[in-house]
C-alpha cells in the first residue's frame, strides 16, 4: 500500500505501508480513540439503565403506597356507611314501633297504616346510573336527617294523642251510678231533716241499696273510709284541680292510692251517714270549690 505525502515545497514523498504496519496502525487507533469511546458509551449506558430502573422502582413504590392509602380510605368509608346504615335501621325500627303505637292511640282502621310491611311503590322504569361514593354519602346523610325529623315528629304526635286520651279519660263526665234518678239538685234547698233552707253541695241519686257506684272519670283515690255526715265515702283526684266525692255508700271497693278508670265500680249505694234512704250523694270540686255536677254529667249525654 502506497501513501503519497505532499510538502509545501512541492516535493512529494511516498510511503510504503505493509499489511502488518497497517494492522498496527489500526490497533493503535482503536486503543487510542475507539476504545475510550466504547468505554465511555458503556459507562453512560450502564448509568442510564440504573437510573431508569431506579425511577421505575420509585414510581412502583409510590403507586403501592397510594394504593394502600386508597384501600384504607375505602375501608374507612365502608365502615362509616355500615355504621350509618345500622343507625338508620335502628331508627326505622323505633319509628315502626312509634307508628304502631300512634295508630293504636289514634284508633286508626286496621291496615290503614301497616308499619309491619313496606309501603307499596311502582312506576315506569327510567334509565339511571349508579351513585358514586360522594353521592351515596350525601344521600345517606340526608336520609339520616329525614329519619331524625320524622322520629321527632312521631314522638310529638304520640305525646299529643296520649295527652288527648289522658284528658278525655280524666275529664269528669257521666252519671256516677249504674241506675237511679236525681232526687235533689245542687244549690239551695229545704233540708229534709231540719226543714230549714240550706245549701246542697251536690246531687242526690236515689237508687236501690247495692246499686253499683261508678267513677265519673279516671284518677287516683285520695280518700276511702268514714267521713262524718257523708258516711262511707270515696274521693278521687282527677288532676287539673278536679276532685269527685261519692257519699252514703253501703260498702267501698277501692283503697287510697288506687288508680281507677272511668266507669270502674268503686262501691255500692247505701244509707251510711246523714241519709233518709238509699241514695248516692255526688259532688264535684274544682280547686276546692263546689261546682254543679250537672254540667259534667251532661258531657256524656
Amino acid at each position: 500500500m502506497k501513501v503519497i505525502l505532499l510538502k509545501d515545497s512541492g516535493k512529494a514523498r511516498v510511503l510504503r505501508l505493509s499489511p502488518a504496519r497497517i494492522g498496527s496502525c489500526a490497533a493503535a487507533a482503536f486503543v487510542l480513540v475507539l476504545l475510550p469511546l466504547l468505554v465511555a458509551f458503556r459507562w453512560v449506558a450502564a448509568d442510564y439503565d440504573e437510573s431508569l430502573v431506579s425511577g421505575w422502582q420509585r414510581e412502583l413504590t409510590e403507586q403501592q403506597t397510594e394504593l394502600k392509602s386508597l384501600e384504607s380510605v375505602a375501608a374507612a368509608e365502608s365502615q362509616a356507611v355500615g355504621r350509618q346504615l345500622a343507625a338508620m335501621q335502628a331508627r326505622l325500627l323505633r319509628m315502626e314501633a312509634l307508628g304502631a303505637r300512634v295508630a293504636e292511640v289514634a284508633a286508626l282502621d286496621d291496615g290503614e297504616f301497616d308499619f309491619a310491611n313496606a309501603p307499596a311503590t311502582g312506576g315506569p322504569e327510567v334509565p339511571s346510573q349508579a351513585l358514586d361514593g360522594f353521592e351515596l354519602q350525601d344521600a345517606l346523610a340526608n336520609l339520616s336527617l329525614d329519619l331524625q325529623r320524622r322520629e321527632a315528629e312521631l314522638e310529638v304526635l304520640e305525646g299529643l294523642l296520649r295527652d288527648r286520651d289522658y284528658r278525655d279519660a280524666t275529664a269528669v263526665a257521666g252519671k256516677p251510678v249504674s241506675s237511679g234518678w236525681i232526687s235533689s239538685w245542687f244549690g239551695n234547698r229545704v233540708d229534709p231533716f231540719s226543714g230549714d233552707s240550706a245549701f246542697h253541695s251536690g246531687l242526690d241519686f236515689t237508687a236501690p241499696r247495692g246499686t253499683a257506684v261508678q267513677a265519673a272519670a279516671g284518677g287516683v283515690v285520695i280518700f276511702a273510709g268514714r267521713m262524718n255526715e257523708y258516711g262511707n265515702a270515696v274521693e278521687i283526684n282527677h288532676g287539673d284541680g278536679y276532685v269527685t266525692r261519692y257519699a252514703h255508700q253501703d260498702k267501698l271497693l277501692v283503697t287510697v292510692g288506687e288508680v281507677v278508670k272511668r266507669g270502674q265500680v268503686i262501691g255500692a249505694v247505701g244509707t251510711s251517714g246523714r241519709a233518709s234512704g238509699p241514695h248516692l250523694h255526688f259532688e264535684v270540686l274544682k280547686n276546692g270549690q263546689y261546682v254543679d255536677p250537672r254540667r259534667y254529667i251532661a258531657r256524656a249525654l
